[in-house]
């Protein structure tokens, strides 16, 4: 399994980047969000990977954080979401939209992805709803810890890499993990998170445990 590529790009193509690895090319392919994001020829990139299995076929999936590729790896385990329509679902919301639509309930965001029906999105809320919170509440410790790992590769193959950010973990997150060890039910909290951020745009963890506090006060 690949699990994570570090190079140079070569080139980006419409759905995909090829990514030399000391003298091996990586085709990757990316969603139209992620692609964006990827440096142009000659720069240093990493990406984390999925690596789908055919009979016929090894395709590569490239992810800039733990978080999205694992977002990946379960829209694909509902029924009727392949690659190319996680991708898409994914390219549309970004792993934090997604987050909050599913916790919500909110499957008209997922329909509003390419090529995804309202049957399919229905779907995908409810079979990934309890399932939701887990990947909302993974720490960034992953993703800082592959990243630093990646710059001294990054060192090796390009004489000036480009810089590669650190992400911070999620305030969504750390909100998420606060309030299961307040005591509330995991898709109970997610969904007032969920809720609070998107209300409270860029709100820093406080603000946020105080906002779903509120969601979740007993009415009346």
């Amino acid at each position: 399994m690949i699990g994570r590529i570090a190079g140079r790009v070569e080139y980006k193509g419409d759905d995909h980047v090829l990514i030399d690895v000391r003298g091996v090319g990586y085709v990757v392919y990316c969603s139209d969000r992620v692609l964006a994001g990827v440096p142009g020829p000659g720069e240093a990139v990493a990406l984390f990977t999925d690596l789908l299995v055919r009979e016929d076929i090894l395709q590569l999936f490239g992810f800039p954080t733990l978080v999205e590729k694992e977002w990946h790896r379960l829209l694909m385990s509902v029924q009727g979401v392949g690659a190319k329509a996680s991708l898409a679902i994914l390219g549309a919301l970004g792993p934090d939209g997604v987050s909050r639509a599913i916790a919500l309930g909110d499957w008209n965001s997922v329909k509003a992805a390419k090529g995804i029906g309202p049957k399919t999105a229905q779907r995908v809320v409810n079979e990934l709803k309890d399932k939701a919170p887990t990947i909302m509440a993974m720490s960034g410790a992953a993703s800082v810890a592959a990243v630093a790992e990646d710059v001294e590769v990054l060192e090796a193959v390009t004489a000036a890499p480009r810089a590669v950010p650190v992400p911070t973990a999620s305030a969504q997150a750390e909100a998420l993990s606060a309030l299961c060890n307040l005591g509330y039910a995991p898709g109970e909290a997610a969904g007032a998170v969920a809720q609070a951020a998107g209300d409270l745009q860029g709100a820093d963890t406080s603000d946020l445990i105080r906002a779903a506090l509120k969601l979740l006060a007993p009415k009346g």
